[in-house]
């Protein structure tokens, strides 16, 4: 059959995936027999989560579209801010409330977003079948340091996140998913998710030690694993930290 060429082009953020002669200008895509325009995106090393809109010849497409030959495609990333409906949106409309499901690789940032009030899954022994079946049946966005998570068939949500480092990682989810107006901070446990509920000191009081019963009236309760949680000397350098990962200075 021959070998077939088509032209593609990938904008923005897409780009962290190319090498560097791809990067921000048109290039071949080189192959043979059939393929979908999905299959020639990952082949290319993209994971096709990350892709939002093609288009082909001018016309949008979807995942299934069949590579002919001699086209020109043009790949754009997720538009979290952007109604894009009257064209081929690549997946379900946007959630209205964003959950996470966070592989390994991400502890830090999972403690972080719960901070903020964040609904984020994160087990340490989950593998990358087990984080693709519960993303898919709760609706969850995958946020992932590995790339080939991201290229299971199943997957339809998900963003490899750039940085190592958690602080950066942080503002760059909350910009990606545009997430400032969610922000609730204080409201989950930091260390299981569960939702915080305000608690009686009287209810809890035998659990305290004796300076936090003298200094302390407001608690709160982790509804899964019981954690007691109040505002101790900790709290200001908390809501520190938290202007400063907001701050979009």
């Amino acid at each position: 059959m021959g070998i077939k060429h088509t032209e593609f082009r990938f904008y923005e953020e897409l780009n962290d995936f190319l090498p560097e002669d791809r990067e921000k200008r048109s290039f071949m895509y080189k192959y043979e027999g059939s393929t979908s325009v999905k299959d020639a995106i990952e082949a290319i090393g993209i994971p096709h989560v990350e892709a939002d809109l093609i288009i082909v010849n001018g016309k949008s497409v979807d995942f299934t579209y069949r590579l002919t030959g001699g086209e020109r495609i043009a790949v754009y990333p997720v538009f979290e801010s952007f109604d894009i409906t009257p064209i081929v949106h690549l997946r379900p409309k946007p959630l209205r409330r964003s959950r996470f499901i966070l592989d390994v690789h991400l502890g830090a940032l999972t403690r972080r977003l719960r901070m903020l009030g964040f609904d984020c899954l994160y087990r340490n022994d989950y593998d990358d079948a087990k984080i693709a079946d519960i993303s898919v049946a709760d609706k969850r966005i995958i946020l992932t340091r590995d790339r080939s998570l991201l290229k299971i068939g199943k997957v339809t949500r998900g963003y490899w996140v750039r940085s190592q480092i958690p602080e950066k990682q942080v503002e760059e989810v909350l910009l990606r998913f545009d997430l400032y107006l969610q922000i609730s901070p204080f409201n989950r446990c930091i260390s299981c998710n569960g939702q915080l509920q305000p608690v009686a000191k009287m209810e809890i009081i035998n659990q305290l030690e004796p300076l936090t019963k003298q200094y302390y009236d407001e608690f709160y309760r982790c509804m899964e694993c019981c954690k007691i949680f109040w505002k101790g000397s900790h709290y200001e350098s908390m809501l520190r930290r938290i202007k400063k990962i907001t701050s979009r200075d």
